[in-house]
């Protein structure tokens, strides 16, 4: 008997419909859908962010500098009424931690390989999560004259990858070992790059079992039990290249244009004319007056004179290509909408009006303020708390009652990542908005400081009445 259509099966899941018949479609298992691809996928997107594509680099920027800045700074907010602190002990106890934390942050010493501090770290490893789709660290402690021996060590996602041996009985998904659940139990770490070519270079590849427990593996997973990161410019590659291809010939088109030659054809060629056997010669067109040192090459607006019997044909150049802007706003819209990014953001060009403008600001926000909570919580949390742990074993920071269990030690760690501000367009509207939500109780000094400067409003305060007191001893 034949099943008559019903429900999505008269639209989004039709097989008969025209319009859906070609359409070819399969799905199956993360596995086969998103990591036996990333390593295709990651080649792609580095190369977009190198410059195969106008944009690339463009996009994975504007989430970084909005989301991180240079870094995002560390602001301690602990309840001092759960701990028994007093407000003025518990804001000391704020400033001492954070102080600590900046010395530490501050110096190279932070970074395992000793080339950027903690905030560099936070830059690059977010990049290589929009990037490469995901970024491996681990907490390791080297022994330095530094008053603290922790430090981060950032590993490529080339190197997590399944053994050319694989261990028998064990499931491994493009690196990731995981139970009879899917729960990742560990990693498996190659001892250098696949793909590195440099001397000196281990010559055998030989991997490193990681405890689910030792490392983090931070992306933004899309499916359930997925175990690779897919990269941000993932859905609009294809877009990204073929904008690319498209701006380059329009380019190449436009330069062709600008060297339109003239060309002049005698049934009978003068004496002294110039001909082709003139541009074979290595003198070039040195021989004639006004045209010395110049080649056929680099010749712009060239006026030739023809052999005889050759006849040139006249085309009419029509570059710039009056749509080429109009084509492009609407591919970049495109692009820009499903990314999360305004098309002017991604053009760093705002020419509408100043409600269009803020809106297009306020939609961008949410991505970045997504992109800063998220890299905050998987990243900057971990970091310190290990920080604040190793703070209080060796006695640099009083906290009673730290190891006692989670809850407690939660306590202590609770903080907030301050990073760049949104920015105005109008200073003097944003200002009054502000003042309003505080004066209604919508939202606080310190939450408005931090969201139109960056600053800290205790901080400020106490700077002000510094500065106040200056300003009247000088009067």
């Amino acid at each position: 008997m034949k099943i008559t259509n019903s429900g999505y099966s008269h639209h989004g899941a039709s097989r008969q419909k025209p319009s859906l018949m070609s359409w070819v479609s399969s799905s199956k298992s993360p596995h086969e859908d998103i990591s036996e691809n990333v390593e295709l996928l990651r080649e792609r997107s580095r190369d977009l962010y190198a410059g195969g594509g106008p944009l690339g680099r463009g996009a994975v920027d504007r989430v970084v500098l909005n989301a991180l800045g240079s870094g995002l700074r560390l602001n301690v907010r602990i309840d001092p009424e759960r701990l028994n602190m007093a407000d003025n002990e518990s804001r000391k106890w704020a400033a001492d931690v954070e102080s600590q934390f900046d010395y530490w942050a501050s110096s190279r010493d932070s970074d395992f390989y000793g080339v950027q501090n903690f905030y560099g770290l936070q830059v690059l490893a977010l990049k290589s999560v929009l990037i490469d789709g995901e970024c491996l660290f681990t907490l390791d402690r080297h022994t330095s004259k530094s008053r603290y021996g922790l430090c981060v060590r950032l590993i490529e996602s080339d190197r997590l990858m399944t053994p050319l041996i694989r261990p028998p009985r064990v499931m491994i998904d493009e690196g990731v070992e995981i139970d009879d659940y899917g729960v990742p139990v560990a990693y498996w770490i190659s001892n250098r790059n696949p793909k590195a070519e440099l001397p000196n270079q281990p010559s055998r590849v030989e991997y490193s079992r990681i405890p689910a427990g030792n490392i983090f593996h931070i992306m933004n997973p899309e499916r359930i039990n997925q175990h690779r990161g897919v990269p941000f410019l993932s859905p609009v590659i294809e877009q990204l290249k073929q904008l690319g291809r498209y701006t380059d010939a329009e380019l190449m088109a436009a330069v062709i244009s600008g060297m339109y030659a003239v060309f002049f054809e005698h049934e009978q060629r003068p004496e002294g004319a110039i001909g082709e056997e003139d541009y074979a010669s290595e003198e070039g067109l040195g021989e004639y007056p006004g045209l010395e040192g110049l080649t056929q090459e680099q010749m712009y607006g060239l006026i030739m004179d023809l052999p005889e019997g050759v006849k040139a044909t006249s085309v009419s150049p029509s570059r710039p290509n009056t749509s080429f802007n109009a084509f492009v706003e609407s591919l970049v819209r495109q692009i820009g909408g499903c990314l999360g990014i305004p098309s002017e953001l991604l053009f760093l060009h705002f020419t509408a009006s100043y409600s269009a403008s803020r809106g297009a600001l306020l939609e961008a926000w949410k991505l970045f303020r997504y992109w800063r909570e998220w890299f905050s919580e998987n990243f900057c949390q971990p970091v310190y708390e290990e920080f604040l742990s190793e703070a209080v074993v060796n006695g640099y920071v009083y906290a009673p009652g730290y190891f006692d269990d989670d809850y407690t030690r939660s306590l202590y760690t609770w903080c907030e990542w301050v990073g760049p501000s949104q920015g105005q367009l109008d200073p003097v509207k944003e200002v009054n908005a502000a003042i309003m939500r505080v004066k209604n109780g919508f939202s606080t000094y310190q939450r408005e400081t931090s969201e139109l400067t960056g600053g800290d409003y205790d901080l400020n305060m106490k700077q002000l009445k510094r500065e106040e007191a200056y300003r009247h001893v000088q009067e």
